[in-house]
């Protein structure tokens, strides 16, 4: 894959120009000074990429001649991360961090200890999260853009937690009083993964009990406390050795 990646929604076909506009045009064009002549990965962020080569260069704007396309394919098994709000100041870094580790959809929670709250503006929290996943799959050079869901509370969650065990999936509810190692789960057996991580104040009896009872396992990650907005990387990153993600 060339050195750079941006996103567009309808990639022509190979011997075809394609248009950069709007703010993927301005930021190639302004910001990454790219020039006619330079080599661009071209990517709809559902897998399919394209080479192309800048043929023509305005402030906000790159025209680009398509060379080939092909469709990556997507890492399997496929992993959502349920993340607990975190505070305003780390929110968006969490998105950022779980994109870059992989994460294949990301759906906010609105915990009961959450320190934050989307009441009356989750569409424009929801919206942040998405540009950021957005930004963050660019500077990692996916092929994916994750997937933002709208705000979940606690009874949505469990149906979702419901349907991935249903369809032989390992839900992962990660916590210090997990009997369960993570490394111990058999990870690479699982069709799809769902990790739920808490909040800063952490996960209530009641929470873990409805988890468990919905077949999700309560599972220590690993000898440290990590906070509520690098704990789905790092576990990201333990699964990419565990499978065959990586």
């Amino acid at each position: 894959m060339a050195a750079t990646v941006f996103y567009l929604d309808d990639i022509p076909e190979p011997g075809a120009i394609a248009v950069l506009d709007g703010p993927e045009g301005r930021h190639a064009a302004t910001v990454r000074r790219t020039r006619v002549g330079e080599p661009i990965t071209l990517s709809d962020g559902r897998g399919l990429l394209a080479e192309s080569e800048v043929v023509a260069a305005q402030k906000d704007r790159l025209e680009l001649k398509v060379h080939n396309r092909v469709l990556a394919a997507p890492a399997t098994p496929r992993v959502t991360v349920v993340q607990a709000l975190p505070k305003s100041d780390r929110s968006e870094l969490a998105v950022e961090l779980m994109t870059e580790a992989g994460a294949d959809t990301i759906i906010p929670w609105q915990a009961a200890r959450c320190i934050a709250n989307w009441e009356g503006k989750a569409g424009k929290a929801v919206d942040k999260w998405r540009a950021a996943a957005r930004t963050a799959a660019r500077q990692s050079r996916r092929a994916y853009i994750p997937e933002v869901t709208d705000l979940h509370r606690t009874r949505g969650l469990l149906d979702a937690i419901s349907k991935v065990v249903q369809t032989d999936g390992i839900v992962v509810a990660l916590h210090e009083s997990g009997a369960a190692r993570f490394v111990e789960l058999p990870f690479g057996k699982a069709t799809e993964i769902m990790l739920i991580v808490g909040p800063e104040g952490g996960l209530t009896e009641s929470e873990l009990t409805a988890f468990a009872a919905a077949g999700a396992e309560v599972t220590l990650l690993g000898p440290t406390v990590l906070r509520t907005s690098t704990a789905a990387a790092v576990a990201l990153g333990a699964l990419g050795a565990l499978t065959h993600r990586w």
